[in-house]
């Protein structure tokens, strides 16, 4: 019986049974795609990764990612959690200052952070983000997500269209009560969004009001287009918020500087982001987000 090993992890988070989970099978060679997808869904988590030698001639790794229901381009979480499982597995040493995945965008750079032997840090370095449509009418969007449109109503922040790989609707939020309030009603959103002529998208909810916590940004996301009703930590939608906060004035430009993203608390799972531009001149107006993560398990699959 063939048999293919397996780890899973807890991802943006330095704790286990938070942040958001992971599954890697770090070496996938020979499995086909249909069969990736299957093992995603057998998982069942927002997204399993499969490892395998590359074949584009830069990359170290390729890497490739699926939710339960499609393989997506790029996502943060499951390049960060991969890194770790590496690192985890001695394939990646405390002398290596940065990997190369190829991921479904082309070759992406995971700088890595080490304290002694042990993996402090991974960042993911996304592209420049492009900004899509600023829907104008958002009472639909409220009752789609059961809210009210003065919920929605933050000065200077658009509810817009935002990408570094993947496309996600940002949506501010007047305070983190209300975004803990949120409920999709998928159909609602749907008809909203055929209005709004767009289509499906993964919906982002974030509010930049302060509390007690060192958090910028305190946000939820909900993506049933991408077979993930809610996600507890999304680093793919994290570098693009980065880059949308910058664009209106709400986060510092400076390289050094940080910002945490706090998700997932309203399921149970919460996690720490950390967001900021990249320090690189030839990379200008890309985005680096980064986090920790831990093992939680090791295991076989016996097919």
């Amino acid at each position: 019986m063939p048999t293919i090993d397996c780890l899973t992890l807890d991802v943006f988070t330095d704790r286990p049974l938070s942040g958001n989970q992971l599954a890697v099978v770090p070496d996938a060679t020979g499995l086909s795609a249909a069969l990736m997808q299957k093992l995603a869904n057998e998982f069942s988590l927002s997204e399993t990764t499969f490892v395998m030698p590359p074949d584009d001639g830069q990359s170290e790794f390729m890497v490739r990612i699926f939710t339960p229901t499609q393989e997506l381009p790029m996502a943060g979480h499951p390049t960060i959690g991969t890194a770790y499982a590496l690192a985890h597995l001695g394939r990646l040493s405390p002398d290596q200052h940065s990997t190369l995945f190829q991921l479904g965008i082309g070759p992406t750079r995971v700088t890595l952070d080490w304290h002694d032997t042990q993996l402090g840090a991974a960042w993911m370095t996304q592209p420049a983000a492009e900004f899509g449509a600023c829907p104008g009418r958002l009472d639909g969007l409220a009752a789609a997500l059961r809210l009210s449109a003065a919920d929605l109503n933050v000065p200077a922040l658009p509810v817009q269209v935002v990408s570094t790989g993947v496309p996600f609707l940002y949506v501010p939020c007047q305070s983190r009560s209300v975004v803990d309030a949120a409920e999709l009603d998928r159909q609602k959103l749907v008809a909203w969004c055929e209005q709004a002529g767009l289509g499906e998208l993964p919906v982002y909810l974030f509010s930049l009001a302060p509390e007690s916590d060192d958090a910028l940004t305190y946000s939820r996301m909900f993506a049933p287009v991408l077979g993930v009703a809610e996600d507890p930590a999304t680093g793919g939608a994290s570098g693009p918020l980065m880059a949308y906060l910058v664009h209106y004035g709400m986060a510092s430009l400076p390289t050094h500087d940080v910002c945490v993203n706090v998700q997932g608390v309203k399921m149970g799972r919460p996690s720490r982001i950390l967001m900021r531009m990249s320090d690189s001149e030839a990379a200008k107006g890309t985005v680096m987000v980064g986090g920790q993560s831990v093992v939680i398990c090791e295991g076989r699959l016996y097919l």
